[in-house]
């Protein structure tokens, strides 16, 4: 009996585009793994540049200029592309595209926040916010790593905020004494003595050059107690990751588009309350 052979049936378009998507999810199917080196201090200071490792000075090629003095070199990309918007997947409110695009400020020029790779609890939006701090006062609340700025009726601006790991977190009430664009940063003596590449931005040194990699961002709000500097602040960070993540020093970090944003808000003298 001789053998019949079928014409292949025409597979649709959507099961052209269902093969496919099957295709591509095997292609990703990676699986995770806990890094537990993490948990480890001097793998944490290796993996944090350039906020508190900073590699070694080397000489540029003769061909490149030299880097200025307090300069702070770049070891990895702290703004990637926007490769899920490029490929057309959702992406968050409009809005929030708006606040965190390009930023031009004061000679610097910010690169926008890749808000789909940020947890959209951790941007800043209006919330409602029962409390018996006065309008106006700061609120760091350490546990769910947001900061509020109480607004009057029972609402607050909330900000996404990094926080000091186990160790160095402060807490308490100050006063927002002192406010600077694009500061300098200073690393204290007890953080130099801990990672001696940070010497040569030490304050006998000048302290880091303001700039997009500098630690304290394009804005620094100082906490003093009792007329004394705690040495904690809040300021801006070029590493958009540690927003909502305990990898700091002690002082709470915004996004800069976010720290511009409060430190337009709030005077000198602004009481800060830290839970």
């Amino acid at each position: 009996m001789p053998i019949v052979h079928k014409p292949l049936r025409r597979i649709s378009g959507l099961g052209l585009v269902f093969a496919a998507a099957t295709m591509l999810a095997g292609c990703e199917s990676i699986p995770f793994v806990t890094d537990t080196s993490r948990m480890n201090p001097d793998v944490f200071v290796q993996q944090t540049a350039p906020v508190f490792a900073v590699p070694a000075y080397q000489d540029p090629p003769s061909n490149q200029p030299k880097p200025m003095p307090g300069a702070i070199p770049q070891k990895r990309q702290l703004y990637p592309s926007d490769f899920h918007q490029t490929y057309g997947l959702p992406t968050s409110n409009p809005v929030h595209r708006t606040m965190y695009g390009i930023l031009s400020d004061e000679g610097h020029t910010l690169p926008a926040i890749p808000i789909t790779r940020v947890d959209p609890r951790f941007l800043r939006q209006d919330v409602d916010y029962r409390t018996t701090e006065a309008p106006g006062t700061i609120v760091v609340d350490t546990r769910q790593h947001f900061l509020y700025l109480v607004q009057p009726g029972g609402k607050a601006i909330r900000y996404g905020v990094g926080l000091g790991k186990q160790g160095f977190a402060w807490s308490g009430r100050g006063v927002i004494q002192r406010k600077a664009t694009w500061p300098r940063w200073t690393p204290p003596d007890d953080m130099v003595a801990r990672q001696p590449d940070l010497r040569q931005f030490a304050a006998s040194e000048g302290g880091a050059t303001p700039g997009l990699n500098n630690p304290l961002g394009a804005r620094a709000l100082y906490i003093f107690k009792d007329g004394k500097d705690t040495l904690y602040r809040v300021h801006g960070t070029p590493d958009w990751q540690s927003v909502g993540k305990a990898t700091s020093s002690g002082c709470v970090r915004m996004l800069n588009q976010d720290v511009i944003d409060l430190f337009d808000r709030v005077p000198s003298g602004t009481p800060i309350v830290v839970i």
